[in-house]
């Protein structure tokens, strides 16, 4: 067993809920925001009895990593809860809170779970603030991404 680790990020979005929840929805599209995610995959939903499954491939540093995510909690337009189904160890949601018409607030939580030899280097002034700065511009970048109206509509000939 190793030391499960845990990072919350939050951003303020000029947008209503339900447009950041579709951006948000599209797992796809996560690596033009994510950093260190290589692709999200969504897995034939004929091809596995569990739904919502995806496949995550994390490429940061030298490091390469997959694993598959289950979504196991859906509310619309508020919440999103996954875990992973083998590979690295993960689980985490993201929260949409409406605060005016046109305001979101996002709060994504993530943890992971390491080997406890690893453990100690993620402390806050190791490198643990390294991947709150990054989970931190991430969802800023999201943030940008919703704000500059993606998905842009197609031009229709």
């Amino acid at each position: 067993m190793g030391r499960w680790l845990e990072h919350t990020v939050i951003t303020s979005i000029q947008a209503p809920v339900n447009q950041v929840w579709h951006v948000w929805s599209d797992l796809e599209a996560m690596p033009l925001w994510m950093s260190w995610i290589e692709s999200v995959k969504t897995i034939d939903k004929s091809a596995t009895s569990l739904p919502d499954l995806t496949e995550w491939t994390l490429a940061a540093n030298g490091f390469r990593f997959k694993w598959k995510a289950q979504i196991i909690e859906r509310i619309e337009a508020q919440k999103l809860k996954w875990v992973s189904v083998g590979g690295l160890p993960t689980k985490g949601s993201v929260r949409f809170y409406s605060e005016k018409e046109n305001s979101t607030s996002v709060k994504l939580v993530i943890s992971y779970e390491l080997p406890k030899i690893l453990a100690p280097l993620m402390e806050p002034n190791i490198l643990g603030g390294m991947v709150n700065k990054e989970l931190q511009a991430n969802i800023d970048r999201f943030r940008d991404l919703v704000e500059s109206g993606y998905p842009k509509e197609k031009s229709k000939n």
